[in-house]
């Protein structure tokens, strides 16, 4: 049974997640898209959908089926399993509504924790819309800026409203936040659904995305608590100092580490090593051996809350010698 991939939707208030939402479940796309709406949105997509019953689902003209929750998500997801089995209603794509105050990660997590889960979905991406002429004021709060750390694609909404050059800064700041995720402009809750869907930003068998600058930022003088920040070295490594690395990292700052993912080269391997993860949570695997003409360098990118970053770096330099 193929696993059903699943898209979380973050954004802070206001940014144009239910405009969004609209468009995915009204669009004469031919997917059969389900949507778990939470029942906090600014404005929810069939208000009167919203009931006594702690789970209300509805089967849309298009194909695509609307659900409102009151519960618990483990609890939702497990009952449209259940409707799926049943034949009751039909979708092979779910997107998931996170609050504009929400932090994605314990969203991200149950589909790392709940086993059953894990087998009948497949965490494919978390896309975050950025309101571009709020974004000043919505990234002064440290969740906004976590939303943006934790997304594989940034969609930045309201572009209109602000000029050519605040448009350039904003993209800028958002590299700073977070380098490894495409910045793409929504217009109108429309957008291309190949930009949404099937981005498999948790695949371990993939590289570290188009978003990645391989041009060093400016550093200008931002504030900013979630940063950015990567490391890399053309020099082979041990696979038991970077091992112990990786504990000490994630022992000292595993609630910091927003998201992070590398490719490294491993002594004596002729096989890429990949990895990445959530907070504490990560996975890895050997991927495909380096090819003859390839460099062999590790990377890694790591999206964080208030690191030492020098420290850090100190670190992984010793591990090169």
């Amino acid at each position: 049974m193929t696993p059903i991939p699943v898209t979380i939707l973050s954004g802070f208030l206001g940014a144009g997640k239910t405009t969004l939402l609209r468009y995915l479940l009204r669009a004469e796309h031919g997917l059969k898209v389900a949507v778990i709406e939470n029942e906090f949105s600014d404005a929810g997509i069939d208000s009167e959908l919203l009931g006594d019953e702690p789970v209300q689902v509805m089967t849309l003209a298009n194909g695509c089926v609307c659900c409102s929750i009151h519960t618990d998500l483990t609890q939702a997801l497990y009952l449209l399993l259940e409707r799926l089995d049943a034949g009751s209603i039909a979708f092979d794509r779910l997107v998931i509504e996170c609050t504009g105050l929400a932090d994605p990660a314990p969203v991200a997590q149950t589909f790392f924790v709940e086993e059953d889960l894990r087998e009948r979905y497949l965490l494919d991406g978390i896309v975050t819309l950025v309101d571009a002429a709020h974004a000043g004021e919505h990234l002064k709060q440290t969740i906004a800026q976590a939303q943006v750390g934790f997304a594989d694609r940034l969609l930045v909404s309201k572009t209109d409203l602000v000029s050519a050059e605040a448009f350039a800064a904003l993209s800028e700041r958002l590299r700073r936040i977070n380098s490894r995720a495409p910045v793409r402009v929504v217009e109108q809750g429309e957008i291309d659904l190949a930009e949404f869907l099937d981005i498999r930003g948790f695949n371990l068998n993939v590289d570290l995305g188009s978003g990645l600058s391989l041009q060093p930022m400016r550093k200008g003088t931002s504030t900013d608590r979630i940063r950015s920040m990567v490391l890399r070295t053309d020099k082979a490594l041990n696979i038991d100092a970077l091992s112990a690395f990786m504990n000490q990292l994630l022992e000292d700052h595993g609630r910091q580490l927003l998201r992070y993912k590398g490719v490294l080269n491993i002594e004596g391997e002729a096989r890429r090593l990949v990895f990445q993860g959530v907070l504490k949570l990560y996975g890895f695997d050997w991927d495909r051996a380096w090819d003859d003409d390839e460099p062999r360098e590790s990377v890694l990118v790591f999206i964080a809350d208030n690191l030492p970053e020098q420290a850090i770096r100190d670190a992984f330099e010793a591990l090169s010698h």
